[in-house]
């Protein structure tokens, strides 16, 4: 800020740009509220089909986030604005009170050109000598205070004027289209946060082998407190570096790096350190500054090399990087664009996928890379595939990506797809490759126990790609219809789980993810159990039973019934089809039996076949897994009806009581009606009815009543099936004011009975297909 800009300053045009961005945000606050209660709000509530439900529903949701975010930023901007107007206000106001003062004491200040100043005194022949003789009219000192003076006040409003246009560049940056969701109460709070990126930045810079304890400690309290902090994170992952990055983390992580002082003090903090760090990457790479760009590009580049190059040595990029992945929503692009080279790294080490990683397995010379866990972070597809797990669109891309082709030479892959005895060589999928054929590098923890953490990881990746959502969470009304790519990605899913049951029976720990999956595909796996639709009046039947928005996943009624049966030889895979199938039952009958259905959404049958057709696969359903269940419990798996209690207690606090995949919406959680509306008008009260009839009513059952003999296991589960049933259609045709409630009774136990007829009948082919015996 040079001294005629600021003593000369003319604030119009800036109380102007004020002004008009206050009117903005005004404007923006009300456009936000009319995009969240009337877009927003009613297209969740439409009834979307096809690409409507694909695409608008989506792109009205995120338009409509976007005027949140425009409001956000708007409301920051101002706020700079205001902030710095104000500032230079009063930087003016005193620049002119000193240029004032001094001419009272004959000091004239001059501007020198290039930003400079001159302080100078006045002199004249009649004024007075010092006693030296000399003649002047000022003090030296009283030029160097204003000078001074002046010196300091440019220096603050340089400071204000630059600290503005830092900030407001950076969050122009964050977003190249659309806004950001940048929001800091006053520009100090973001300048600050920029300020506090640069000198974490620095000291991350120092050799991580003489960084000390007090430094670890400002570096990790201020990731911790400024992760979230989007101009923060990317300043700090820009002026670190990509290769920095993975020295610093490495140099603090592994026990050759040679600190022993950290490792000694601050060993139990290494894991907040990895989390802290991973968050603040993470948001970083959300930004569309060039800087960032060029972050992202190098750290890809550099991940097949040595992190200290070919002589130094030390772990790959990837390596590192991946662990760092394991917390935070990373951007997909960066996913994307990093698991194709991860995977291309992946088939140079392993001949293709013919042999095992041998750069990734853990040795003793290994570096240990991951202190969140047990695992040593050696294998960066397990850190690469946490993170997935976070970015569900990524996670689709990445799985549905080709791995190797068939025709590819180095092809080790064959297998027989016709049945003709004869094996050729097969294209395969990221998906097949991970989940059927990849040799995982072996680790154990302290105890010398098998650890499977990739594997895990992968069946949480697996949980994100098939449902749109983050694994662990549950569907929302923001959640959109499964998607063409999801669909295929379910449908490869089950026909391998069918293919060979033990990929799923060796590692019982991917069940849990595999559970959620079924349950958030209820309608494509009733439709398929339906084998093909029944037509009336030239009406298909099947798919308006099982209304679907998104995409069918088209599965075939063997592959489900052996995935089903798969899954349910899990406690924590039983507990979620179980609890979500309830569930579903229940909105369907809440949804068949509301009379003001519309007539092309209706089922083409009566409520005796409505009921009775919702009963039987409600009881199909069931019965396939009773079957996973007791096969677990009686056969060589030892698992205890009372670990199969816990674990539907635990859905039932998970979800708070509603979960379910909601009719016509594809998949959709299912609200307390306390909170928000549910599918079908009183689903929520249905719903809740009905889970907390199953609750009660599964609790302990097993072990008071069914023990060891498989013929009484069978009836009690039939038993609770149709109670629950019961409860679904009475509540629902309550709900409706139905006048044929004398007959559900009657309607419930015809088609419940009937569908566990058909899982028998499922049962007992699955077992001739796999020459296996089922017990009578």
């Amino acid at each position: 800020m040079d001294f005629n800009a600021l003593y000369h300053a003319n604030f119009k045009l800036l109380d102007d740009a004020v002004s008009d961005w206050s009117t903005l945000v005004k404007h923006l606050a009300d456009l936000k509220k009319d995009a969240e209660d009337g877009l927003h709000k009613a297209a969740n509530a439409a009834d979307w089909a096809g690409v409507n439900a694909q695409v608008s529903k989506q792109f009205i949701g995120k338009t409509a986030g976007e005027f949140g975010d425009a409001h956000t930023q708007a409301t920051t901007i101002y706020k700079i604005l205001l902030d710095t107007r104000d500032e230079l206000k009063t930087f003016h106001q005193q620049l002119t009170d000193a240029v004032s003062r001094g001419q009272k004491k004959n000091l004239t200040v001059v501007d020198a050109g290039g930003g400079k100043f001159t302080v100078m005194g006045n002199t004249r022949p009649d004024w007075g000598s010092d006693p030296s003789g000399n003649k002047s009219a000022t003090n030296q000192k009283d030029v160097d205070d204003l000078r001074d003076e002046i010196q300091g006040i440019l220096s603050k409003a340089t400071e204000s004027d630059n600290s503005a246009k830092t900030v407001l560049m950076a969050i122009a940056d964050q977003s190249t289209m659309g806004f950001s969701d940048v929001s800091y109460k006053d520009r100090d709070t973001a300048a600050q946060a920029i300020k506090e990126a640069d000198e974490l930045a620095k000291l991350a810079k120092k050799d991580p082998s003489k960084l000390s304890v007090e430094d670890f400690d400002k570096i990790n309290n201020g990731l911790k407190k400024y992760a979230n902090d989007p101009l923060f994170a990317e300043r700090f992952a820009t002026d670190l570096g990509p290769q920095k990055t993975l020295e610093f983390w490495t140099g603090i992580s592994d026990p050759h790096s040679g600190n022993y002082q950290l490792g000694q003090k601050r060993l139990d903090q290494f894991d907040d350190l990895q989390r802290n760090l991973g968050l603040t990457l993470a948001h970083a790479t959300q930004s569309d500054s060039a800087a960032m760009a060029e972050w992202k590009r190098q750290m890809i580049d550099i991940g097949d090399k040595p992190l200290h190059g070919e002589r130094g040595g030390g772990p790959m990029g990837f390596q590192v990087m991946s662990n760092l992945m394991r917390t935070g929503d990373y951007d997909d692009q960066f996913l994307k664009d990093y698991g194709t080279k991860l995977m291309a790294t992946e088939r140079k080490l392993t001949g293709n996928g013919d042999h095992e990683n041998l750069m990734w397995r853990l040795s003793g010379a290994s570096s240990w890379l991951n202190r969140i866990g047990d695992d040593s972070g050696n294998d960066p597809l397990t850190g690469y595939l946490k993170g997935l797990s976070n970015s569900p669109d990524a996670a689709t891309d990445f799985f549905n990506q080709q791995y190797i082709s068939k025709d590819d030479p180095d092809n080790p892959f064959e297998r027989d797809t016709d049945g003709n005895g004869k094996k050729g060589k097969v294209s395969l999928s990221n998906f097949q490759y991970l989940f059927e054929e990849r040799d995982w590098p072996p680790e154990s923890d302290s105890h010398g126990d098998d650890l499977f953490t990739g594997q895990n990881n992968l069946a949480l990746a697996l949980e994100a790609a098939t449902t749109g959502h983050p694994a662990g969470e549950i569907p929302t009304d923001d959640t959109p219809p499964h998607s063409a790519d999801q669909a295929k990605l379910m449908r490869a899913i089950v026909n391998s789980v069918s293919d060979d049951p033990s990929r799923v029976k060796d590692h019982p720990y991917m069940s849990d993810s595999l559970g959620q999956i079924g349950s958030e595909y209820l309608p494509d796996i009733h439709r398929a159990m339906a084998d093909g639709p029944t037509v009336k009046d030239g009406k298909s039947g099947w798919d308006l039973l099982y209304p679907l928005a998104g995409t069918d996943a088209k599965l075939d009624h063997s592959a489900v019934t052996r995935f089903l049966v798969t899954v349910s030889q899990n406690p924590e895979g039983y507990a979620a089809l179980s609890v979500g199938e309830k569930a579903y039952t229940a909105s369907l009958m809440d949804y068949h039996l509301n009379p003001d259905l519309p007539a092309d959404q209706r089922y083409p049958h009566d409520a005796h076949d409505t009921i009775t057709s919702i009963s039987r696969k409600a009881g199909e359903f069931s019965g396939l897994l009773a079957q996973g269940r007791q096969e677990a419990v009686l056969g060589p798996d030892g698992e205890k009806d009372s670990d199969y209690d816990y674990a539907v207690s635990q859905k039932k606090n998970f979800i708070s009581g509603f979960v379910g995949t909601g009719v016509g919406v594809g998949t959709s959680f299912i609200a307390s009606p306390a909170v928000g509306a549910g599918v079908g008008g009183a689903a929520g009260t249905v719903t809740s009815m009905v889970l907390e009839a199953f609750y009660k009513d599964d609790s302990g059952q097993y072990r008071a009543e069914a023990g060891e003999d498989i013929a009484t296991r069978w009836e009690t589960i039939k038993d609770s099936t149709t109670n629950i049933n019961y409860k679904a259609a009475h509540e629902a045709a309550k709900a409706h004011h139905a006048d044929y409630t004398d007959q559900i009774d009657t309607w419930v136990s015809e088609g419940t009975a009937t569908g566990f007829n058909d899982a028998s009948t499922d049962i007992h082919a699955m077992a001739k297909d796999m020459d296996t015996e089922i017990p009578d």
